[in-house]
């Protein structure tokens, strides 16, 4: 499944990608740079209307990468594990988000 997301890396701006595969535990995206095996990873995906039948709802993430696949071409494939998440209803409004680990 394509899905916007978002990556924060520390110390580097934030960087835009599309999922190829997203499931309840984990997610693959490609991205030009490779993060580090095992290093910790915070994103934010985007799930479409077509999903949740109400609007865009974003969700941040916080995982650890577990596969890097340098292909032929100048992306890099990221397997990701989902430990974390929350959704953000409202960025500026929100104190206390939902937050669930998986």
């Amino acid at each position: 499944m394509a899905l916007p997301v978002i990556l924060a890396r520390p110390a580097e701006a934030e960087e835009v990608a599309q999922t190829r595969d997203v499931s309840s535990g984990g997610v693959y995206f490609e991205v030009a740079e490779a993060p580090s095996p095992g290093s910790r990873l915070e994103f934010v995906l985007t799930l479409p209307t077509e999903i949740t039948l109400t609007g865009p709802v974003q969700i941040r993430c916080v995982g650890k990468v577990v596969r890097v696949d340098h292909g032929l071409g100048r992306q890099v494939g990221v397997a990701a594990t989902i430990d974390r998440y929350e959704f953000i209803r409202n960025r500026e409004l929100t104190d206390e988000p939902a937050t669930q680990t998986v």
